[in-house]
C-alpha cells in the first residue's frame, strides 16, 4: 500500500480523499495556498506545504510547487481529485517521471481521451456507441462540411476537439449559418484552448445526461458500477445527480456498462473514470469520457457500497480490484444536490465569513462538506461548498429524505442555492423522472 500521499486539491473531495487515506492507514500532505491555511483538510493532514499565493494558476495549478512538495515530504503519489490538473497529460507524466505514482490513468490514456475526435475514435474502435458525426475533424473544405451536414441532418452542434464544461460548441439549425458557425468555433477555439480543431455532430434536441461510472486496474480488469442521471444542469454545469438512472432497464444497464469496462480493457486504462453519454429514445450516444473521479461519485458508492476513493488508492498502490462485476449489485437510490455559495436566483458567487452553520442527519443523509461555523468562503476558486446526498429503498424515499434533509440544513452569513435545490426537489417533472437537460434552464427561464 502507498505510505504517504499528497493531497494536490482542495475542499471537499480533499477532505474526502483525506478520510479514505486515513481509514487506510496512508499518511497525507495537504498542500494549499495562503487563502486555504484554514481547509478543515489542511488542519487534520498529517503534514501541510503552503504552495502558492491565492491565485489558481500560481498554486493549485503550480506543478513544479506540487512536486516539490511531494519531494520535501517524501511522500510515495500525488492524488489530483478533481477539477485543477486532474485531467492534465503534461502533469500525470512530469509526477511519473519524478518518481512519484500519479493516483490516476496513464498520460497517453488523458490525452487520448482530453482529445474529443481521438475519444470518439477510440470508442467507435471499442464498440461504444457514439453521436453520429463527422468522424473526425473539419478541414477548410466548404463542400465537404456541407454534404457532412446534410447526411448527419440538421440540426447539427459544432464542437471543440479540446472543449469541455460546456465551452466551444455552437448548434447550427439550418446550412445557410454552418460553414460561418464552424469558422467562428474555430476561432474561439484556437483562442480557448489553443488548439482550433473541430468537429460535428448531429444534435440530439431533448437528451438526458447518463454516464457509467467504471474502475479498472493496471493487470487488465476493468468494471462498471452503473450508471447516474446528471440531466437536471444549468449552462451545462450540474446541479442535482442520481443513481441509478430513472426508466434504464437493468438489460439496458448491463450492455453499455460491459462495453464502457470492455474499452477500459482494450485501452489499457487504470483507475476510475466516467462514460458520459447523451441518451434519447432508449440510445446512449458516448459524448466524452472524464479520467477521473467525479463531483457526483457518493451516489454511486451509496447504491453499490463500494468506495471509489478508495479503490482508486488501491489500484494505484497495484493491486488487483477488490471486485467482480458479478459482486456489483445495485440497491436503492441516491440523490445528490450540490450547495454552491452563489445566489439562487442571480447566481453570482457570494464568497464570506459562514456565521451559522448546521448540517442535516438521520438515516440515508450524508453531507460531504469542507465547511464549518467561522470557515470563510475564498472568493478565488469555484463556488461548491458541499454536496448532499440522500440514499432510499426507492427513488421516492431518496426525494423525501432529500427534501427534508434540504430543509434542516443551515448556512448563513453567506448566500446559497439551497432555495434552488429545494425548489427543483420539490418539482413535479422531477418527482416523476427522465427530465432532458434543457429541463431546469426552461424551468428557470435561461435560453
Amino acid at each position: 500500500m502507498l505510505e504517504k500521499i499528497v493531497i494536490a486539491n482542495r475542499g471537499e473531495i480533499a477532505l474526502r480523499i483525506l478520510r479514505a487515506c486515513r481509514e487506510m492507514g496512508i499518511q497525507t500532505v495537504a498542500v494549499h495556498s495562503t487563502a486555504d491555511s484554514d481547509l478543515k483538510h489542511v488542519r487534520l493532514a498529517d503534514e501541510s506545504v503552503c504552495i502558492g499565493p491565492p491565485s489558481s494558476l500560481e498554486s493549485y495549478l503550480n506543478i513544479p510547487a506540487i512536486i516539490c512538495a511531494a519531494e520535501v515530504t517524501n511522500a510515495s503519489a500525488i492524488h489530483p481529485g478533481y477539477g485543477f490538473l486532474s485531467e492534465n497529460a503534461e502533469f500525470a507524466e512530469q509526477v511519473e517521471s519524478s518518481g512519484f505514482k500519479f493516483i490516476g490513468p496513464s498520460a497517453k490514456a488523458i490525452r487520448t481521451m482530453g482529445d474529443k475526435v481521438a475519444a470518439i475514435k477510440a470508442m467507435k474502435d471499442a464498440g461504444v456507441p457514439t453521436v453520429p458525426g463527422s468522424d473526425g475533424p473539419l478541414n477548410d473544405d466548404n463542400e465537404r462540411n456541407l454534404k457532412i451536414a446534410k447526411r448527419i441532418g440538421y440540426p447539427v452542434i459544432i464542437k471543440a476537439a479540446g472543449g469541455g464544461g460546456g465551452r466551444g460548441m455552437r448548434v447550427v439549425n439550418a446550412e445557410g449559418s454552418l460553414l460561418n458557425s464552424i469558422q467562428l468555433t474555430k476561432t474561439e477555439a484556437g483562442a480557448a484552448f489553443n488548439n482550433d480543431v473541430v468537429y460535428m455532430e448531429k444534435y440530439l434536441e431533448k437528451p438526458r445526461h447518463v454516464e457509467i461510472q467504471v474502475l479498472a486496474d493496471s493487470h487488465g480488469n476493468a468494471i462498471h458500477l452503473a450508471e447516474r442521471d446528471c440531466s437536471m444542469q444549468r449552462k451545462h454545469q450540474k446541479v442535482v445527480e442520481e443513481a441509478p438512472a430513472p426508466g434504464i432497464t437493468p438489460e439496458q444497464r448491463a450492455r453499455i456498462g460491459e462495453r464502457c469496462a470492455m474499452a477500459c480493457e482494450e485501452m489499457g486504462y487504470e483507475g476510475a473514470g466516467t462514460f458520459e453519454f447523451l441518451y434519447e429514445n432508449g440510445e446512449f450516444y458516448f459524448i466524452e469520457m472524464n479520467t477521473r473521479v467525479q463531483v457526483e461519485h457518493p451516489v454511486t458508492e451509496m447504491i453499490t457500497g463500494v468506495d471509489i476513493i478508495r479503490e482508486q488508492l488501491s489500484i494505484a498502490a497495484g493491486n488487483k480490484l477488490n471486485y467482480k462485476q458479478e459482486d456489483i449489485k445495485v440497491r436503492g437510490h441516491a440523490i445528490e444536490c450540490r450547495l454552491n455559495a452563489e445566489d439562487s436566483k442571480t447566481f453570482m458567487p457570494s464568497p464570506g465569513k459562514i456565521t451559522s452553520y448546521h448540517a442535516p442527519g438521520g438515516p440515508g443523509v450524508r453531507m460531504d462538506t469542507h465547511i464549518y461555523n467561522g470557515y470563510s468562503v475564498p472568493p478565488h476558486y469555484d463556488s461548491m461548498i458541499g454536496k448532499l446526498i440522500t440514499f432510499g429503498d426507492t427513488r421516492e424515499s431518496a426525494i423525501a429524505r432529500m427534501s427534508g434533509a434540504l430543509s434542516e440544513i443551515v448556512i448563513e452569513g453567506i448566500r446559497s442555492n439551497i432555495n434552488l435545490q429545494r425548489d427543483i426537489i420539490s418539482d413535479g417533472n422531477f418527482a416523476a423522472g427522465g427530465t432532458d437537460i434543457h429541463y431546469l434552464e426552461k424551468k428557470l427561464g435561461i435560453h
